[in-house]
């Protein structure tokens, strides 16, 4: 049994980092599924339901004024909006190697100092962020046996309307946190998104099938009349198809490039 719902979260800055630029950190255009998720767990996690995002949707942010033309005509070009900070990061991290090697030398450090370790580093995050999250959640195995979905429709709609939660929702990192509240209706698209926007590659989830080889899955997202569609899996494919799409480009444009340098290479060879 499908138990839906929409939750309306916005805030001042989003990072939701493309995998392929994590050293200086470039957001994603929209919320992956796996953070959305994420989202709605820090509200209310239990062993016994598991949230699966179905929709995401693109709202126009709070605080724009219509009598303003300059904030009016950058929303009109650009309604997705990005902008540059510098952050302080730990530019290490506390490996396994490292502490094996602390352990049987009987000395040395086990933790980070971060003001000596520390470096600034770029980062294009998303602003004015504003979407609302459609998601249901299906009972697993681990729910007790006076467990129903009704029981946790209704703690999880309690929590969100009095502002509840475990942890702090946020925005792909933890500087940047998330308000939330119940959706009842949905808003109309601004026009300024209807159509279709190809948003590329979008990291759905990590397949933990093999704890010895975790994957990560993909998705091609389309952002069509402000609403982004995840796929689940066994639809449009399933998940493996997903992944393996992803693979089959990805190995047919390094062949490619391969080839072309093996090629280069072959003529610029002098004759012997």
């Amino acid at each position: 049994m499908l138990m839906s719902m929409l939750i309306e979260v916005w805030g001042s800055y989003g990072c939701f980092t493309r995998p392929e630029m994590k050293t200086e950190r470039v957001s994603y255009d929209m919320p992956t599924p796996s953070a959305a998720r994420g989202l709605v767990e820090a509200i209310y996690w239990h062993p016994g339901l598991r949230y699966t995002v179905d929709r995401i949707y693109l709202l126009k942010p709070f605080g724009l004024d219509p009598v303003d033309e300059v904030s009016t005509e950058e929303y009109t070009q650009r309604p997705i909006r990005f902008t540059n900070i510098r952050r302080n990061e730990v530019k290490s991290t506390l490996s396994a190697r490292s502490a094996r090697t602390v352990m049987e030398r009987g000395k040395g450090e086990l933790y980070l100092c971060t003001s000596d370790d520390i470096q600034q580093r770029a980062a294009l995050l998303l602003r004015d962020v504003r979407y609302v999250i459609e998601a249901h959640f299906d009972m697993t195995s681990q729910a007790a046996p006076g467990d129903n979905p009704g029981k946790f429709q209704d703690i999880v709609k309690r929590r969100i309307k009095k502002g509840q939660f475990y942890h702090q929702p946020c925005f792909g990192c933890r500087e940047f946190p998330a308000h939330f509240r119940w959706c009842e209706e949905l808003p109309p698209c601004p026009k300024e998104l209807l159509g279709e926007r190809d948003l590329g590659w979008i990291l759905w989830d990590m397949d933990y099938t093999n704890p010895e080889d975790i994957r990560p899955l993909f998705f091609r997202g389309t952002l069509r009349d402000g609403v982004l569609e995840v796929p689940r899996p066994g639809k449009w494919g399933g998940a493996g198809m997903i992944l393996q799409a992803l693979t089959d480009y990805y190995g047919d444009t390094l062949r490619t490039s391969t080839q072309q340098v093996k090629t280069t290479a072959f003529r610029m060879e002098p004759n012997k």
